[in-house]
């Protein structure tokens, strides 16, 4: 199973793997949602969609669908340096 955002589960970090930018809305790739890019699941919404993410230090809101089109490499912890 690919692993993208939408499979986060709240508090998990992961890196971007790879995008399908024709799928992305550009302003996402403005914010950070770049290959190589650590992403953090923050909070899910109610009724589970949209969902809240940091990515590189901004805070984003984005629909759970768009979420499934971006993979990831999930990790248990990131040390900064």
């Amino acid at each position: 199973m690919v692993k993208t955002i939408a499979n986060l589960k709240r508090g998990q970090k992961g890196i971007i793997k790879d995008i399908d930018v024709s799928a992305l809305p550009i302003k996402l790739l403005e914010m950070g949602c770049l290959p190589g890019n650590v992403v953090e699941l923050m909070h899910i919404a109610p009724l589970k969609d949209p969902i809240y993410i940091n990515v590189n230090g901004s805070h984003i809101a984005i629909r759970k669908s768009v979420a499934a089109q971006i993979e990831l490499t999930i990790v248990d912890s990131i040390t900064n340096e």
